[in-house]
């Protein structure tokens, strides 16, 4: 059979088992199998097994649960209301200084937990209130929580990073150290647009009035509710940027690192260890079985030669390789807007990834862009997900049109940080070029 006929038959089978609400995983794994039955040989299916050992046991992945489960421990110490409370007496005596708070503590709240839905959620329930309470216009408060949350995959330690540098074959260390400035870029970004639009129009952020600003006492005790999980993280990036251990390992330092936050605030309870745990071992499940249908789908895509396909039919469009890069970031944010940004890595890094390498792009310049691109999809209506973990706390008269409606202008804020990364690749490549690194 023709390989444009088994590469129209392959995504429109998985698209199609997907659209019929089977899980993202299992899609990918049905189509594996039957892939190799029809187009391959049955006796191949033996390849099932051994990709999944192979996948399941990379040192890429050996990462994975140290860092979940140190973001969960963190996440149920209460981390994120101390994290608000220090911004919020620090920054709200400005103009739309909850708003840049709310951004502030969603920025940490990203580096502690690698995640895109712990901010909307947490930040929903703790700062919303307060800033409705202070009068604050509706579109500024939903859109500095739902854009804040999106800051997880890209500020490391991020569980997408490791997905990304995993199946784009980069390191993780470097990877994580690439995203340190568009990162922090992204979020003073967010922070400069809140602070123009409430300098504008000063009504839509009012500030905390004078007789309720924290003192200078108040602000410096506040500093100890948050300052450990910022050492931590420093701690661990640090570990990596200097080669003192790898990826893997300073895992491991932030997750007995994270206990000890955690006892050290007096959240470490037997419930709270419980759900902790849980929800860690909840994730990691859920993130490993998408990596091995993962796996087993690159390798369909390898042996039938579908990759390859792929990548001449889109370097035969045009001889401009910047065209070419546009189709690409074009597929990653559409892709965004309906599906999760696991099983977008997954599809299109293994494709992506030798189209970049061959077009002269930088590898690791590449891979974080494409990070930042999978970030816009979380904020970009109809399914970005960080709206609908908003939506989920259930806020009384915020419909989903608001949240359309508060994050349209967020997104073009992100994608201007993303044009800046993509003029000025020394953002994200200076900083790893200085780097030693152990492994990973």
């Amino acid at each position: 059979m023709d390989v444009g006929l088994i590469t129209l038959c392959i995504f429109l089978g998985l698209f199609a088992v997907m659209a019929i609400g089977f899980p993202v995983a299992f899609s990918l794994l049905l189509v594996s199998v039957i892939g190799i039955i029809i187009w391959i040989n049955p006796a191949s299916l033996s390849l099932i097994p051994s990709t999944l050992f192979v996948s399941s046991t990379k040192d890429y992945f050996i990462a994975l649960p140290t860092f979940i489960f140190m973001s969960t421990v963190l996440q149920y110490s209460g981390i994120g209301s101390s994290l608000y409370d220090m911004f919020y007496k620090w920054f709200g005596g400005i103009r739309g200084g909850l708003a840049m708070a709310t951004t502030a503590a969603a920025t940490v709240i990203a580096a502690i937990t690698g995640s895109g839905s712990t901010a909307p959620v947490t930040l929903g329930l703790i700062a919303y209130p307060e800033m409705q309470k202070r009068g604050y216009d509706k579109d500024i408060m939903i859109g500095c929580i739902t854009s804040g949350g999106c800051l997880g995959p890209l500020i490391p330690p991020s569980i997408t990073m490791i997905l990304v540098a995993a199946f784009g074959y980069l390191s993780i260390g470097k990877l994580f150290i690439a995203g340190v400035f568009p990162g922090l870029i992204t979020a003073l970004f967010f922070i400069l647009y809140i602070g123009f639009v409430c300098w504008r129009h000063p009504e839509k952020g009012p500030a905390v009035p004078k007789e309720e600003r924290a003192s200078l006492k108040e602000k410096l005790a506040s500093l100890r509710g948050a300052i450990l999980p910022i050492v931590l993280i420093f701690l661990v990036l640090g570990l990596i940027y200097t080669g003192v251990s790898t990826p893997s390992e300073a895992g491991g330092v932030g997750a007995f690192g994270a206990i000890l936050c955690a006892a050290f605030y007096r959240n470490l309870t037997l419930k709270n260890m419980k759900d902790a745990l849980y929800t860690a071992l909840r994730i990691n499940a859920m993130v490993f079985w998408i990596i091995i249908g993962g796996s087993c789908f690159s390798s369909l895509l390898g042996i039938t030669g579908v990759n390859d396909f792929i990548a001449k039919m889109t370097m035969g469009l045009t001889g401009n390789k910047w065209v070419i890069f546009g189709i690409m970031m074009f597929i990653i944010i559409l892709l965004g807007m309906f599906m999760d940004s696991t099983p977008i890595v997954i599809i299109t890094m293994p494709i992506f990834i030798p189209i970049a390498r061959a077009l002269g792009f930088d590898e690791l310049w590449f891979g974080l862009v494409v990070t930042m691109g999978l970030l816009i999809g979380f904020i970009t209506p109809p399914f970005g997900l960080a709206m609908f973990y908003f939506k989920g706390v259930g806020i009384p008269g915020v419909s989903m049109a608001d949240i359309y409606r508060a994050c349209i202008p967020f997104v073009f804020v992100m994608m201007a940080a993303w044009i800046l990364v993509m003029i000025f690749p020394s953002i994200a490549t200076w900083l790893p070029s200085m780097m030693i690194t152990k492994g990973g």
